[in-house]
């Protein structure tokens, strides 16, 4: 029996074409919708078009209504599983907003491409029938939400871009993928060991994401203060540490009661609070920095701001980043 897949449309170069001047622009209509006839082979699908955007245009307002489709969907409709289509630019913080703020035991699974639709090699519409497979794999349930390009599954915890055009640009550093898809097979070999879910019905906060540099100094800290931010990231040298100006500019936040979540800027490895010199992370520790536990800089940001926006209760960071 065929399973019943909600395919959302959200733009991306997976929907785009490059035009003579060798500029890749969005079409006016979608070339995907309408792709579900060539999809009947794998499952009843069910298309819709979200939006229809390159993805650096995509918010938290974006992946907000995107969570509330499904969270609608599935109150009305019987669904086994979910494809989005989407950008790559931002691909790996819409399925981490998602992973955060929906607790469905079906598959969820994005995919995007490198290549719009007439270069030689697209690879849009091979990537979304493997995300549609996968997406009808009991073996992708209860797994979170997942990414699959180029062969691969990936969690949307793990999973970011490392490459500018690479068509196999996404990867899990540290933890590789979670699963492969074969010409005959979707073998998923790993599962989350947990997964946070965090009830958020609007995005009204605001976190400012900063990398730290070597001599940087308080004064773009005291400017997020100013501007009332209500959170701030910073991927910190090393394992976690930054300027001794920087502590300075951290310690006013802290002061102000505005939460600092530090994450490293190296690409492998986990903050820690193991230096004690000031700007040092146990120094930054003891000031009530929170260090993020595994994840990147634009995925701590996302994180900051949802556990911000959560209904009802206010969260305990500390635990939340734990």
């Amino acid at each position: 029996m065929k399973k019943n897949i909600l395919l959302i449309h959200t733009g991306g170069t997976i929907s785009m074409k490059m035009n003579e001047t060798g500029a890749v622009l969005p079409n006016e209509k979608n070339p995907l919708l309408g792709v579900s006839e060539q999809l009947d082979k794998y499952a009843s699908i069910v298309e819709m078009e979200a939006f229809n955007y390159p993805s650096p245009h995509i918010t938290t307002k974006e992946m907000l209504y995107l969570r509330n489709v499904l969270v609608q969907y599935e109150k009305d409709h019987s669904v086994d599983g979910v494809v989005i289509t989407h950008g790559t630019d931002t691909l790996e913080e819409t399925a981490y907003f998602l992973d955060l703020t929906t607790q469905f035991d079906f598959p969820i699974v994005l995919t995007g491409a490198m290549r719009s639709s007439n270069e030689l090699g697209a690879d849009g519409v091979y990537n979304l029938v493997e995300a549609v497979r996968v997406a009808c794999s009991d073996e992708a349930r209860d797994k979170g939400v997942l990414v699959v390009m180029n062969d691969e599954i990936h969690q949307a915890f793990n999973i970011t871009k490392t490459s500018t055009s690479s068509v196999n640009t996404f990867q899990s550093p540290q933890y590789g993928p979670i699963g492969l898809v074969t010409k005959k097979m979707v073998h998923i070999h790993q599962a989350p060991v947990n997964r946070r879910y965090v009830e958020v019905n609007s995005i009204e906060k605001r976190v400012a994401l900063l990398k730290v540099y070597a001599g940087m100094e308080r004064d773009l800290l005291e400017a997020i203060l100013t501007l009332g931010y209500d959170g701030v990231v910073l991927e910190g040298l090393g394992q976690g540490n930054v300027p001794p100006d920087v502590a300075g500019g951290i310690q006013k936040l802290l002061d102000a009661n505005i939460p600092v979540i530090l994450v490293s800027r190296c690409f492998n490895g986990i903050a820690e609070g193991i230096y004690g010199y000031e700007g040092g992370g146990k120094s930054l520790e003891s000031m009530g920095v929170i260090f993020a536990n595994g994840i990147n800089g634009q995925k701590a940001r996302l994180k900051l701001l949802i556990g911000l926006n959560q209904e009802n209760t206010p969260i305990d960071l500390k635990e939340y980043f734990n």
